[in-house]
C-alpha cells in the first residue's frame, strides 16, 4: 500500500462538505492545473517552502546550507535543482519562513487526529472530507482510513479530480464513502490538456458511470467546476458543462468562485507563473459572470 504525505489536517473546516468538518489533504495529484488553488499539494515529494514575508534575514540558512543552494539572488530564494532537501536551513531556521512541506502520518495516526473531533461531527451533521492533491493516487491508504471512519460512525466525503482507475476505486475506496464532490473543469479534451496536463476522456467516463450508480441508490455525487477567468468560465465550456451534466440527470452542482491567493503559494514553492497568465487572474470573479454561470446551469434544469 502506497504511502501519501500528508500536508495538512485542517479542522473547523466549513467549506468542504456539510457541517463541521475535518480536512485531510493529500499530497500529489495526477493533474497540473495552471489555477491549482493548492500548488504544493501537485507534486507527490516532500518539498521546502519560503515566505519571504516571514523572513527576518538572518541568513543563518545561507551559512549552513551544505550545497549553497540558498541565495538572495535566486529568483525564489532556493535553487531547487541543488537542494537535497536535507532540511537542515528548515530545522535552523528561527523565524519559520522555511518550512517541510508534507509529513508521513499513518492512517492510525490521521484517525485518531480527526476522532477528536467527533463531537463536533455528530452535532453539526459533519465529518471528514478527503481532499489533496488526489486521494485516490493513494485508493488503499484512503480506503483502509475510509473503512475505520465508517467503522467509527464518521460521514466520510471524498473531493476527487475524477482520474482514476474506476474498479480499483470500487474496490478499495467506494463502499466506505457517504458523498463525493467530483470536479468537472473543462469540456473540450485539448483545453483540457492544455491547462490541466491530460485529457478529460477518463474522467467524463467516471462520472457518469458513478452518477448513474448514485441515481439508483449508490453514493451521492455532486459535480463541481472552478469559475477561472478566460479558461473555464467561458460562455462555450459553461453551456458544454451544463449539456453534459443534464444529459447525466444531474439535478445538482456546484460553482466555485475563483480567488488569486493561491499565486503566493506558487511563489513558496518556486513555481513561476509565465504561462498562460492573465491580468484577469489577479482579480477575484466578478460577480456577474457567477451569477451568468449560474443562470445557464439553472436554465438547463441544474440547481446551483
Amino acid at each position: 500500500m502506497k504511502q501519501p504525505l500528508i500536508l495538512e489536517i485542517k479542522g473547523n473546516a466549513l467549506d468542504d462538505g456539510p457541517g463541521i468538518r475535518s480536512v485531510v489533504f493529500f499530497k500529489g495529484c495526477p493533474l497540473s492545473c495552471l489555477w491549482c488553488h493548492n500548488p504544493e499539494s501537485k507534486r507527490m515529494g516532500m518539498e521546502i517552502g519560503f515566505e519571504a514575508k516571514t523572513c527576518v534575514g538572518c541568513d543563518t540558512c545561507i551559512n549552513l546550507c551544505p550545497e549553497n543552494a540558498l541565495s538572495r539572488e535566486n529568483p525564489f530564494f532556493i535553487d531547487r535543482d541543488a537542494c537535497t532537501l536535507c532540511f537542515e536551513c528548515v530545522d535552523a531556521c528561527p523565524s519559520g519562513a522555511l518550512t517541510r512541506i508534507g509529513t508521513y502520518m499513518s492512517v492510525e495516526a490521521i484517525a485518531e487526529q480527526v476522532l477528536r473531533d467527533k463531537p463536533f461531527y455528530d452535532t453539526s451533521g459533519g465529518g471528514v472530507t478527503l481532499s489533496g492533491g488526489e486521494p485516490t493516487l493513494f485508493t488503499g491508504f484512503a480506503g483502509e482510513l475510509a473503512a475505520r471512519l465508517k467503522a467509527s460512525g464518521i460521514h466520510t466525503l471524498i473531493e476527487t479530480c475524477g482520474l482514476f482507475d474506476l474498479a480499483r476505486f470500487d474496490e478499495s475506496l467506494y463502499p466506505y464513502l457517504d458523498l463525493i464532490y467530483f470536479d468537472i473543469k473543462l469540456m473540450d479534451a485539448a483545453l483540457h490538456a492544455h491547462y490541466c496536463g491530460v485529457a478529460n476522456e477518463t474522467i467524463l467516463y467516471n462520472f457518469r458511470a458513478l452518477h448513474a450508480r448514485a441515481r439508483n441508490g449508490g453514493v451521492p455525487v455532486v459535480p463541481r467546476t472552478p469559475l477561472i477567468p478566460g479558461i473555464t468560465d467561458t460562455p462555450e465550456n459553461i453551456h458544454a458543462i451544463a449539456d453534459f451534466l443534464s444529459s447525466c440527470g444531474v439535478g445538482e452542482a456546484r460553482l466555485l468562485p475563483y480567488h488569486p491567493l493561491w499565486q503566493e503559494k506558487n511563489e513558496k514553492i518556486g513555481i513561476s507563473m509565465e504561462k498562460d497568465h492573465t491580468p484577469e487572474m489577479d482579480k477575484w470573479l466578478d460577480r456577474k459572470v457567477i451569477d451568468e454561470c449560474r443562470e445557464v446551469f439553472e436554465t438547463a434544469g441544474i440547481a446551483v
